[in-house]
């Protein structure tokens, strides 16, 4: 009876849902890119809409977040797949709106609604069956090899697909997951989610580049080894997030043997797979052409998402990932837990089969849509060169070059004074410059330590998404400038 009431007593003092009463795995998560940074951020964003907001800038500038259509980056969606999407949100369009919408994007609705119905029905839990199949053709149109649509599922976003791989490697508080360093911190939040520990391999930093040497990563594999740590699977992000880079034929087929060597699992992150600035230099290659080509049997999960490319649907939450060389006792067990959350978003879905099935020449639509792409192409390409110029000018300041993706993760070498400001302020040195930078100019970027980077170093990525590019670099430099004298 006594313990009883004390228990009572205790109960009363504290709440049910205090953070001291959860999973302690949830406190061990962390995610940089929507971290304090970005919060402050938002906060200024709802100052300003004050007219005497007492700021000393008129506009947050988003470049925390590779988000292409995120009020104030403004990148204008795709005008085929928003058609097919409205079609199908208010189906009697199809015939009202003849005189309105191209012809192909009316039979690409009506197509699509005679597979799925309403789109606010839920549809199969793997995805719809017509979809993946359209997806199975993009990967075989690719990569010149079969893919079956059984073995591919459609997501949320690439992210739901990673966070459930993840939860399946991690079968014990030994299982490790081999990830690059730097990288994109879906990767150690997921693990913390799941108890796994994450094995870092250093990505090689060059004035030409960021690379991926294999003696790098089975040095990690050695390691865990050697602390008795299982490693389950090697992630592998290409083009890579946060430093932009492509690996090499020659790189991906070094990985795969690895993954053979040591029995790992192969997760590849491609989603930014269209994203490729320098095409006359550099070549985008699948994993799955890769393990095909080799005859390899290692088991492949590759991801791919409409949030990126020149798709930008962040919101939409589609994506996919496909199996290979994976046990059908596998797949099946994949299947029952993405069951449990019924289907992926059926507008996500929609915009899967918009990404892997764009207008083709001759259709009314393509005019338009290679218009739009190639523009999109164009000024991500021309942003990133013009911004890794001008970042290399500066004092205190490097920045590799980015082949691919959204972003530029340019290195800081700041003076003592700086370091010493950084550690009075309770905060890694990137962090003390990227708070200071958002407070001055309201532009809002993603310090290196939220991403990993070798001891001693400074970092930060930007992305490269920015509209008024010269006018957004032109406030950077005034602030990186006044900085390192304040701290010289």
């Amino acid at each position: 009876m006594r313990q009883a009431v004390a228990f009572l007593r205790n109960t009363r003092q504290m709440s049910s849902f205090a953070p001291s009463t959860l999973n302690p795995r949830i406190k061990n998560v962390q995610y940089a890119v929507r971290g304090e940074i970005a919060i402050k951020a938002e906060k200024f964003r709802e100052q300003l809409k004050n007219p005497n907001h007492g700021l000393p800038f008129d506009r947050v500038i988003s470049a925390n977040i590779g988000n292409p259509q995120q009020k104030g980056l403004d990148q204008p969606p795709l005008t085929f797949g928003r058609q097919v999407a409205a079609l199908l949100e208010y189906p009697p369009l199809m015939e009202s709106g003849k005189n309105i919408f191209p012809a192909d994007a009316i039979a690409r609705a009506q197509e699509l609604y005679s597979e799925i119905g309403s789109i606010g029905a839920y549809t199969h839990s793997q995805g719809v069956p017509f979809i993946r199949k359209n997806v199975a053709k993009f990967i075989e149109q690719r990569d010149g090899y079969h893919a079956n649509p059984d073995d591919i599922f459609l997501t949320a976003g690439a992210s739901a697909g990673v966070n459930l791989l993840i939860n399946f490697l991690i079968s014990d508080d030994k299982s490790g997951i081999l990830i690059p360093i730097p990288q994109y911190p879906l990767y150690t939040a997921t693990l913390a989610q799941y108890g796994g520990i994450p094995l870092p391999y250093y990505l090689d930093e060059t004035d030409h580049g960021w690379g991926t040497s294999t003696a790098e990563v089975e040095k990690a594999i050695t390691k865990a080894l050697d602390e008795g740590v299982k490693p389950r699977a090697l992630a592998v992000i290409n083009p890579g997030n946060p430093v932009g880079s492509v690996l090499t034929y020659a790189e991906q087929e070094s990985l795969v043997q690895l993954c053979q060597k040591y029995n790992l699992v192969l997760l590849a992150d491609e989603v930014y797979q269209s994203n490729i600035h320098t095409r006359d230099t550099h070549t985008f290659t699948s994993f799955k052409k890769v393990v095909r080509d080799l005859s390899s049997e290692v088991p492949l999960i590759s991801f791919h998402s409409i949030s990126k490319g020149v798709t930008g649907e962040c919101g939409r939450r589609g994506g996919y990932f496909e199996c290979v060389n994976v046990p059908e006792e596998t797949v099946a067990l994949l299947y029952k837990m993405v069951s449990v959350g019924l289907c992926p978003t059926v507008g996500g879905q929609v915009g899967v089969d918009c990404m892997v099935r764009p207008p083709v020449e001759g259709e009314d639509s393509y005019p338009l849509w290679k218009k739009e792409t190639d523009k999109i192409h164009k000024d991500l390409a021309e942003r990133t060169v013009l911004m890794a110029k001008r970042l290399n000018s500066l004092p205190g300041m490097s920045c590799a070059p980015s082949p691919g993706a959204l972003y530029l993760f340019p290195c800081l070498h700041l003076p003592e004074k700086a370091l010493q400001a950084a550690k009075d302020a309770g905060r890694s040195p990137d962090s003390f410059y990227c708070i200071n930078l958002l407070e001055e100019t309201g532009i809002c970027v993603v310090g290196g330590d939220g991403f990993g980077q070798k001891e001693g170093q400074a970092h930060f990525r930007l992305t490269c998404l920015c509209a008024g590019v010269e006018a957004y670099v032109d406030q950077l430099e005034k602030f990186h400038r006044a900085f390192m004298e304040k701290y010289s």
